[in-house]
């Protein structure tokens, strides 16, 4: 299946303790570049996240924004140290028999003192914070894949249409071979008649002549490369996985193939059909750019 490079997909998890929202959008490039920005407390979470994402993006420059929001920041814990109690108390007492003095602390007292009780932001739990991240990000990629694929689809219908029209103007441009062969044999024995006045002509000479012109005109070897790349690229537009790269040198040996076959063309009609061949070839490569 074929897929586009240029692609978005949105996800928002929300749970009663955390809310992780997940962007994605993607653009052309030759290789996969991703840019992750997200919450510096997710930083750990960094190397997951590449890996999870390169199972469904194979090549584009990717853009992933991470937000976050954690509806625990006012869970905290109210925490009592003992020892420390126990310390304080016994300082008191010492202090009390040591000034003769009476003791009257209180546990109000004692609960101002320093340490003896605290507020602690409960810890969070790096697991259960995986496990919503990752889906989010998993559906986003699914999404951002479903948008892929629609406009690699479109991509498809229009290359193989693009294929079928160049086709038809190498067919053009191989029925014509003959023909031109043909016209130029007739003009050679005409030109030859008029220099002779009327003599006979030598039929080897002419033939000579002609096969050595259709050896420089030949383009059969370059129609046969031409047939078999157009092939070649329907063939991989109708098969599964990253193809762009295949796509992309295929494309350049068929404009090179199109380039031998307009510096050989002594023709008019050949020449326009190759022009035609290398305008359309390079709007495909401009397509295939586009295909993961």
């Amino acid at each position: 299946m074929i897929k586009s490079m240029t692609g978005f997909g949105r996800y928002e998890a929300v749970t009663d303790a955390y809310k992780i929202s997940v962007e994605m959008k993607a653009v052309n490039h030759r290789y996969l570049d991703l840019s992750i920005k997200m919450p510096k407390k997710f930083n750990y979470f960094e190397a997951g996240v590449r890996t999870l994402l390169k199972k469904y993006i194979q090549r584009g420059k990717v853009d992933v924004f991470i937000s976050y929001e954690d509806y625990t920041e006012g869970r905290v814990a109210l925490k009592y140290n003992s020892s420390l109690a126990a310390g304080y108390m016994e300082a008191f007492a010492a202090m009390a028999e040591q000034f003769s003095i009476p003791n009257h602390v209180s546990v109000m007292d004692l609960a101002r003192c320093p340490e003896v009780l605290t507020m602690e932001q409960e810890p969070e739990d790096e697991e259960e914070i995986w496990k919503i991240l990752s889906g989010a990000i998993e559906e986003a990629a699914g999404r951002f894949v479903q948008t892929r694929t629609a406009e690699g689809e479109n991509l498809k219908t229009d290359l193989l249409g693009k294929l079928d029209f160049m086709e038809r103007l190498v067919t053009e441009i191989e029925e014509r071979s003959p023909q031109i062969l043909e016209e130029y044999r007739k003009r050679l024995e005409e030109k030859v008649r008029e220099l002779l006045s009327g003599a006979s002509v030598d039929d080897s000479r002419i033939a000579a002549e002609v096969a050595i012109f259709a050896d420089k005109i030949c383009v059969d070897e370059e129609t046969v490369r031409l047939r078999s790349h157009i092939q070649n690229t329907r063939k991989e537009l109708l098969s599964e996985g990253g193809v762009g790269r295949k796509l992309d040198f295929i494309a350049q040996e068929m404009n090179r193939e199109a380039n031998t076959i307009l510096s050989k063309a002594n023709d008019l009609e050949v020449s326009q059909r190759a022009i035609a061949l290398k305008t359309e070839i390079e709007k495909v490569r401009e397509q295939i750019q586009n295909i993961e």
